[in-house]
């Protein structure tokens, strides 16, 4: 990729591939309403996506945490980490299973798409990204709105079942619906997916 106002975009994202995993709004405390229902539910999502992720590192995939920020706006993504895994929040065995590694990339959103005023889309060009893989929580939420801007940006999307979480199954249910007919999402298990 040619360099931009004198900077090697190779530096700011070493990686180059097609495929990026995205893991969305895990690094939380889940102290919010409803949190204990979406807690439940994406405890043992989270474990799939542990294993998931470990794969995809062996075969070379980025991986990129797209997270809302917890309490005051401090654009500190490990300062996020440190706090949600304080054994004082429901969130932290969620964040000590799947807190990022050196080599993974973090990027905060305001709402609730990944791409909605986040650096999202630049970083995905640097890489050179075609194909999302996208997991996490809330299925009827901020994977379905990150899914949707995925899409209108011509991604070829993967959103595994059993790595995607709500509040409710039906709420999930709903979501693989959607992502089924309208996006024309990839929604096998995690371990029918192929990689790179």
């Amino acid at each position: 990729m040619p360099r931009r106002n004198g900077v090697d975009p190779s530096g700011l994202a070493p990686h180059r591939s097609v495929t990026a995993l995205l893991l969305l709004d895990l690094m939380s405390d889940f102290e919010f309403e409803d949190g204990e229902q979406v807690f439940r539910r994406a405890l043992p999502v989270a474990r799939r996506i542990s294993a998931f992720k470990a794969r995809a590192a062996r075969r070379g995939v980025p991986v990129i945490y797209v997270n809302d920020q917890v309490g005051q706006w401090r654009s500190d993504f490990a300062a996020l980490v440190r706090r949600c895994s304080d054994e004082r929040y429901r969130g932290a065995p969620i964040v000590r299973l799947l807190a990022p590694g050196p080599n993974d990339y973090c990027v905060l959103k305001p709402k609730h798409s990944g791409f909605f005023e986040t650096p999202l889309d630049t970083l995905l060009r640097y890489i050179g990204a075609k194909k999302l893989i996208v997991t996490g929580v809330s299925s009827s939420q901020c994977v379905l709105f990150t899914a949707n801007d995925a899409y209108v940006r011509d991604f070829e999307l993967a959103i595994p079942r059993d790595c995607i979480a709500a509040r409710t199954t039906g709420e999930t249910r709903f979501a693989l619906r959607y992502f089924e007919s309208v996006l024309k999402a990839d929604t096998r298990p995690a371990a029918r997916l192929r990689l790179p």
